[in-house]
């Protein structure tokens, strides 16, 4: 650096101390400015956590933890251009015997991320190297045969210390791998054991949860079900042309059932952006596995659970299996249960009705579906009444659902009504913006589901009430796809009898 034409100075301290760092950087800070932090330092004690000692924890910790405090605070009210700290792989994707050393990486990974808007106009940098060549912790004793047999590539120091100048030189973003092969690494490992899934299912069952195949560390959780049409009535009433498909508001159920395993004590507050994008077929009868994939991800006091619901066909002519995406949506969880809500009570007939065999004659739906009751027009809108004693839903029917799957098919269904004598068209869903739980959902005589009046191209919402105007369920945005197979004008005329004379 004197070479270079400016200046050095030498001070031996631990970090984690917090007097001594702040006496360190006195001189920095005293000329108004720190150009360039690097938070270099670590130590690394590798032992699983049950044999490791609790001081030896906070030490391997607190190197890293107390020392970015020390010194962020030593550098007091100093402008700060760029502050790197060295991570590590072990931070960027955990590793076993190193949870003190990991977590302390991956902390410093997300204060530096945060670091421009705690300072503005500074910068913050995480490298997470891979282990060095030559020099460095990992270049001690045995570990370098180990990382070369765990297929992790070691960094050669020149390599390593221009990467520094070139991330300072170029590079945008708060976190960086440094890094060959990974090897082990990036291995996917179950991190769930089997006594813990067990005790999931025990505590949370439901119809669309049969098993719980793996809890990874980059793919999460994954759950799968055997669906059979000879078995459950869900899919034995719900057929179009004769080919057995499961419903949409049951692939919403999977959703809730599979994101709650590891929560059984929270509420589902919602279901989000809920795509249909395919149908899940049941062709011939045959039984078919539905795999449902759950990522979960921290959302303020709220937990959200990025899901989807997947299909495997092997197709003639092709050796290998094929793979289809049906439904993705987003689950959120809190704690509390969510306060009640009220609207005004469903108004009674005032002109035409759609009766029950009219919307059946247009509706595939069996009896186990059939939700619909009749329908009227109320002003813009429309009411559907829920037929009430339905047959089971589900074998076991005693297994309980976590949302109403059949109060929500009520709205889709009303909805559709709606679509049918406005303009004439059958649609079967394509996304819903939200599905919220009101209130403890009980399928009962004398619900009715409210349909809004649409503004035209937008989507529509609607809600299920009790005979006090209770909410129970609320559906907001649902869009829906044409049917190919076009409505005949027998079969429409006492739907646009219903809109023409409300």
């Amino acid at each position: 650096m004197e070479a270079a034409g400016g200046s050095a100075a030498y001070h031996q301290v631990d970090l984690r101390d917090g007097a001594a760092v702040a006496e360190a950087l006195a001189e920095a800070r005293a000329r108004g400015r720190v150009d360039l932090l690097l938070h270099a330092a670590g130590v690394e004690i590798s032992r699983l956590l049950p044999d490791k000692p609790a001081e030896e924890y906070d030490l391997v910790f607190d190197v890293k933890a107390d020392g970015w405090f020390n010194l962020m605070a030593g550098a007091g009210e100093a402008a700060l251009g760029t502050a790197v700290v060295f991570s590590s792989i072990a931070g960027r994707f955990g590793n076993a015997g190193q949870t003190d050393y990991s977590a302390a990486n991956d902390l410093l990974g997300k204060l530096v991320a945060e670091l421009p808007r705690r300072r503005p106009g500074a910068r913050g940098l995480a490298l997470d190297w891979t282990g060095w060549e030559g020099i460095g912790m990992a270049s001690r004793g045995s570990i370098p045969k180990l990382l070369g047999e765990a297929g992790i590539d070691l960094l050669p120091a020149p390599l390593g210390i221009a990467w520094v100048g070139r991330e300072l030189a170029g590079g945008d973003v708060p976190e960086v791998v440094v890094a060959g092969r990974l090897g082990r690494m990036l291995a996917e490992g179950d991190l769930l054991a089997p006594e813990t899934a067990a005790r999931w299912l025990e505590r949370a069952p439901g119809p669309m949860v049969g098993r719980v195949e793996r809890f990874g560390l980059h793919d999460g959780l994954t759950v799968t079900v055997e669906l059979d049409p000879r078995r459950q009535p869900f899919l034995d009433h719900h057929r179009i042309d004769g080919t057995a498909v499961l419903p949409g508001v049951m692939g919403i159920e999977g959703f809730a059932e599979a994101s709650r395993l590891p929560f059984p004590d929270w509420q589902l507050a919602a279901v989000e952006e809920i795509a249909f994008l395919a149908p899940f077929k049941l062709y011939r009868d045959e039984p078919r596995t539905a795999t449902v994939r759950v990522r979960f991800r921290s959302a303020g006091e709220r937990i959200a659970a990025d899901c989807e619901l997947a299909g495997c066909r092997t197709l003639p002519g092709q050796p290998e299996p094929s793979w289809t995406t049906h439904f993705t949506g987003r689950a959120v969880w809190c704690r509390e249960a969510p306060a009640p809500e009220h609207g005004a009570p469903p108004p009674a007939p005032d002109g035409p009705v759609v009766a029950r065999g009219a919307i059946y004659r247009v509706y595939f739906h069996g009896p186990a579906y059939q939700v619909l009751s009749a329908a009227w027009a109320a002003g813009e809108g429309l009411v559907g009444r829920f037929t009430g004693a339905l047959p089971p839903n589900h074998e076991p029917a005693a297994l309980p659902t976590v949302t109403p799957p059949r109060l929500v098919e009520l709205c889709f269904q009303a909805a559709g009504v709606d679509e049918l004598a406005r303009q004439g068209k059958f649609g079967l869903p394509q996304r819903l913006d939200r599905l919220r739980l009101l209130a403890p959902p009980i399928e009962e005589p004398g619900l009715h589901a409210v349909v809004s009046p649409p503004e035209e191209g937008e989507p529509t919402d609607a809600w299920v009430v009790d005979g006090t105007g209770r909410l129970l369920v609320s559906v907001e945005g649902y869009r829906t796809v044409d049917r190919p197979q076009p409505v005949t004008p027998e079969e429409l005329a006492p739907f646009t009898a219903m809109r023409s004379r409300s």
